[in-house]
C-alpha cells in the first residue's frame, strides 16, 4: 500500500501532467478554519477548460464512500469528481451571491480561478454541532464547474480549530472613523488637520498586516469596488491594476492570533485639507508573503494570500471648504433615500443645495457603469426617475450620488455613494 504522502504526490503529478479539458484540482486542498465564527481562504481552481465555470458551491458535513478512497486517514479526498460527491442530508448552506468573490485568472497555460472562501458563521456553527455530536472535525467545501465536458465537483477539507496559529491571516471586519467623530461626512476647515484616524480590524489566523493609507483629492477618478479590495483577494495577474492615490502613510504590523487589533490612521499633518471640495481617505492592504496562505497556480507557480477579505475595505470622507457648505455637507438626514433602502414602485432623489452652486449632477451606477445621469439647477433639490428607468432596473442594486458645480463647472461638493434597490 503506498503511504500518504508517496499517494499524494503521485496525484499532485497527475493533476499536472493532465490534459486542460476540465478543472484539474484546487490549491490548498486542506485548510485550517476557525470553529466558531467566519473564515476567509484564498483558493485557486487550476485548469479551467476555455468554455467552463463556476456554477455554486456549498458545504458538507459527509462525503460519498469512495471519495476518500486510499486516504481516509488524511480525510483529503481526491479533488476532483464527477458527481457530486457530499451526502445530501450533511448539507451545512450555500455559498451566498454576496459573498462569492471568484475571479477568473491565468498562470502560464493554465486558466485558473481564483476563489475567496467566505465560510458564514452559521456554517461553522452547524459544522461544530455536528463535531459535538459525534461527526467528524472536518467538513468539505465542493465547488460545482460546469463546460464542455460536464459538470466537475472540486473538493476542499475544511479542519476546524481555534482559528490561531497555522490559519492564513484574513480580515473578517474593519471598521474606520475618526477619533471621537460619528460624521458621515467629516466637516474640516481648510489648512485645518482634521482627527487622527484609526481602523478597528477584526481577523482569523496570525501573520504579518502590511499596507498604507491613501487619500483620494477633488478631481481623482473615483475607487471602484475592485480598487478597494485587498490586495491578496485579487489574482496575481491583476493585483497592480489597482489605481493608486496619493499616499499618507504606512504600516508593517505582526498580528497575533487574539483576533482583534486597532490600527492607528497617519499623521493628521500629512492628510491634505489645502484645497477645497470632497477627499476620501482609504485603507489600503497589500498582500503578504505568510507560508500559510501560498497557493499554487499551475505549473510549478505560487502565489501568496496574507491579508485576504471578502468585502471591500471602508473608506473615510472628509470635505474641506467654508463654513456655510461644512455645515450642509455636514447634515445628517440631508440625503433620501437613505443608504441600503429598498423602495417600492416610484423611486425619486431628493438633496440639500450647497452654497454656491449653480447646478448638480445626479449619477446612478448599476454594476460600477452608469446608466443614469442628469443635470438639476440649484434650487430645485429633487430628481424623479422616469418609469421606464425604474422598470429596467427593477431589482437591481443602483449606486447614486450628487455633485455640486460652480457656474465654471468646477466641483464644489460631492457625496458619498449610497445603495437603493425598487423591487
Amino acid at each position: 500500500m503506498r503511504t500518504p504522502v508517496r499517494w499524494l504526490a503521485t496525484m499532485i503529478c497527475l493533476l499536472l501532467s493532465a490534459p486542460a479539458i476540465a478543472v484539474i484540482g484546487v490549491s490548498p486542498f486542506g485548510v485550517n478554519v476557525r470553529s466558531t465564527g467566519p473564515t476567509s481562504v484564498y483558493l485557486t481552481f487550476q485548469g479551467l477548460d476555455p468554455g467552463e465555470g463556476p456554477v455554486d458551491a456549498y458545504w458538507c458535513g459527509e462525503l460519498q464512500p469512495g471519495v476518500l478512497a486510499g486516504n481516509e486517514l488524511l480525510q483529503f479526498p481526491i479533488p476532483v469528481q464527477t458527481s457530486d460527491p457530499c451526502v445530501r442530508g450533511t448539507i451545512f448552506g450555500q455559498l451566498p451571491s454576496t459573498l462569492d468573490r471568484s475571479r477568473q485568472s491565468a498562470s502560464g497555460s493554465f486558466i485558473n480561478l481564483t476563489d475567496i472562501m467566505t465560510i458564514p458563521p452559521s456554517v461553522a456553527r452547524r459544522a461544530y454541532q455536528a463535531a459535538q455530536a459525534g461527526a467528524n472535525s472536518a467538513f468539505f467545501y465542493v465547488r460545482r464547474f460546469s463546460g464542455p465536458s460536464g459538470d466537475r465537483f472540486v473538493v476542499v477539507t475544511c479542519r476546524m480549530g481555534g482559528g490561531g496559529a497555522r490559519t492564513a491571516l484574513a480580515l473578517l471586519d474593519v471598521r474606520v472613523g475618526f477619533e471621537g467623530r460619528r460624521d458621515t461626512v467629516l466637516p474640516v476647515a481648510r489648512e485645518e488637520a482634521p482627527p487622527r484616524a484609526a481602523a478597528r480590524i477584526l481577523y482569523n489566523g496570525t501573520g504579518t498586516l502590511r499596507g498604507r493609507w491613501e487619500v483620494v483629492q477633488p478631481g481623482d477618478p473615483e475607487p471602484s469596488d475592485t480598487d478597494l479590495l485587498t490586495e491578496a483577494t485579487l489574482p496575481p495577474e491583476q493585483r497592480s491594476s489597482q489605481r493608486r492615490y496619493l499616499v499618507v502613510g504606512r504600516f508593517e504590523v505582526f498580528l497575533p492570533p487574539t483576533g482583534e487589533y486597532l490600527l492607528p490612521g497617519p499623521d493628521p499633518v500629512r492628510v491634505p485639507t489645502q484645497a477645497e471640495g470632497p477627499y476620501k481617505l482609504l485603507l489600503r492592504i497589500e498582500a503578504t508573503d505568510d507560508r500559510e496562505s501560498l497557493s499554487d497556480t499551475g505549473g510549478g507557480r505560487l502565489t501568496f494570500a496574507g491579508g485576504v477579505a471578502g468585502f471591500p475595505m471602508p473608506v473615510l470622507r472628509y470635505y474641506v471648504g467654508a463654513a456655510d457648505t461644512l455645515a450642509v455637507i455636514g447634515r445628517e438626514g440631508a440625503l433620501a433615500p437613505a443608504p441600503g433602502a429598498e423602495l417600492e414602485g416610484a423611486l425619486e432623489f431628493s438633496w440639500v443645495d450647497v452654497p454656491g452652486a449653480l447646478w448638480v449632477r445626479l449619477e446612478v451606477r448599476a454594476a460600477e457603469a452608469e446608466v443614469l445621469a442628469a443635470v438639476v439647477p440649484a434650487g430645485v433639490g429633487r430628481y424623479a426617475v422616469p418609469p421606464w428607468f425604474v422598470e429596467a432596473q427593477r431589482g437591481k442594486a443602483l449606486s447614486w450620488r450628487v455633485v455640486a458645480h460652480h457656474g465654471s463647472g468646477r466641483s464644489l461638493a460631492g457625496t458619498s455613494w449610497r445603495t437603493v434597490t425598487v423591487r
